[in-house]
């Protein structure tokens, strides 16, 4: 066993806000780590301070190598078990039983890595890091390119691991995988033992406890402001006696309004004192605002109706021979490998130009609202793409900061936004807009679990009609009506 110590961390982005401000931390190396908290709160850089990349104030103590995933890759034309071999010492035999817990077959050494998909290579990188012996693994956002099946493989393989972050949005997975977990709040890091499902529940008990603690402080700093009010106005009244009419003792009164200013200004020092000492109490509750869906009212039963669809991607068929019905109210999950051609069916349902054969009928008045997967394109300024669509700005900001967007980042170029904030860049697009039904494919690629969970009652809240596509089995779980099964 050894102990990674923190202590007394101060870190910040140049011209940035503070991320890190006098943490304190001891982490067992033998724990399975969750690391959690909103996007933009410092999980990456938490981890790449661990591995001494970034310059910071304080002391941080990790006595056994760390190693990082995902991990960058040189020359990925090499063979797979060359890969593999730059990463850690093993026998051969030791690789290919690890790959055969995650499902790959050993067969994938001999080839290119480059030519393997992007599950098997987080698979093979996953299986190659955990044969360093004696090292600490830092695990961020391992489920990016992996489907149902492949995310329930990879959680199955971590719960029998040990000695590792993980930073994930997949609740799933954490529950499955994690002994403690480290949350980044809003105004602390706070570890706590158990898995995710045993921090929210602690969570929710302590948001309660603090919004109710919370209206009690609003209601004194409200009194000590009405206090100085009045305060003001006496001391103010006492001031003006001296300048009344009629003969008056000006020495006397004046002696008198200095004391009662006097007075008024050491109250309302102490009345600063105590509002700001109360404005600093109970500042840790989640902001997770509720979201709203408004769809359009419709008068039609049946939105679409596929018949008999197939799809094949050149000489390989994709799907065949697919029905399926989208009523209102419908909340449809698409489940299945990925390739299976999930986001090629709601490009058919978007009425985008997708080869197909058989029928696809959609009710003629319908309003579509489509979230692509990929937000890599965005670019330019919040203000041209709000016009482009044409978003309510004052309604879509207000879903981003209840996203846990940032003010400031309203202005920046949507290039450099990170995926997460693209992402929700797309939703509350989405969330905006009015519309008949709406495709989302993979909403929550990148998105934190409070978003997630505020996403989750939007559709539950809203009674709209959807169509998506996502592999966080508890949101799909959660939400969907109906489920269709790909298979390939």
């Amino acid at each position: 066993m050894a102990t990674i110590r923190i202590t007394n961390l101060y870190f910040c982005y140049d011209g940035s806000e503070t991320l890190f401000d006098d943490v304190h931390l001891q982490l067992d190396t033998r724990w399975k780590l969750g690391l959690i908290g909103r996007n933009g709160r410092g999980k990456t850089t938490l981890l790449r301070l661990l591995l001494g990349e970034l310059p910071f104030e304080g002391t941080i103590d990790v006595p056994v190598g760390v190693d990082y995933f995902p991990y960058t890759i040189e020359a990925p034309g090499r063979t797979t078990l060359k890969i593999a071999e730059s990463i850690a010492e093993f026998e051969p035999w030791e690789l290919e039983r690890e790959l055969s817990f995650l499902d790959v077959d050993a067969g994938v050494l001999s080839r290119p890595f480059e030519t393997l998909s992007g599950g098997e290579q987080t698979k093979v990188l996953l299986a190659a890091l955990f044969l360093n012996e004696n090292h600490f693994l830092l695990i961020d956002e391992p489920t990016n390119h992996l489907d149902l099946e492949g995310r329930a493989t990879v959680a199955d393989y971590l719960s029998k691991k040990s000695g590792f972050i993980l930073v994930s949005h997949d609740r799933m997975l954490l529950d499955r995988c994690v002994d403690h977990v480290l949350s980044i709040n809003r105004s602390d890091i706070e570890l706590s033992q158990g898995n995710f499902s045993t921090w929210e529940q602690n969570q929710d008990y302590r948001n309660k406890f603090e919004e109710s603690a919370n209206r009690k402080l609003r209601r004194d700093i409200e009194r000590l402001y009405e206090t100085g009010r009045r305060s003001a106005e006496w001391s103010g009244k006492a001031e003006g006696e001296k300048y009344g009419n009629g003969p008056v003792d000006r020495g006397f009164l004046g002696s008198k309004a200095a004391k009662i200013m006097g007075r008024a200004k050491a109250a309302d020092a102490r009345r600063q004192q105590a509002i700001d000492e109360k404005s600093k109490l109970f500042n840790n509750v989640e902001i997770d605002d509720k979201l709203v869906l408004s769809p359009l009212p419709h008068r039609v039963h049946r939105f679409a109706e596929l018949d008999g669809v197939s799809l094949q991607y050149g000489a390989l068929p994709l799907f065949e021979n697919l029905s399926l019905q989208v009523d209102g109210g419908d909340r449809i999950a698409l489940c299945g490998r990925n390739g299976c051609g999930k986001s090629s069916l709601l490009k058919i349902l978007a009425g985008e130009e997708v080869p197909f054969t058989g029928r696809c009928r959609i009710s003629p008045s319908l309003k579509i609202s489509y979230i692509p997967q990929d937000s890599s394109f965005l670019q330019g300024k919040l203000r041209t793409f709000i016009e482009e669509r044409g978003l309510d700005e004052p309604l879509f900001k207000a879903m981003l900061r209840k996203l846990g967007f940032a003010r400031p980042d309203f202005g920046n170029d949507m290039s450099a936004f990170s995926a997460g904030q693209k992402k929700k860049v797309l939703l509350a697009a989405g969330l905006t807009e009015r519309a008949h039904l709406y495709l989302w494919d993979e909403p929550l690629n990148y998105i934190d679990v409070i978003s997630r969970t505020q996403i989750e009652n939007a559709m539950l809240d809203g009674g709209a009609t959807v169509v998506f596509i996502e592999h966080d089995r508890h949101f799909i779980d959660t939400v969907a009506t109906k489920t269709v099964m790909f298979d390939v």
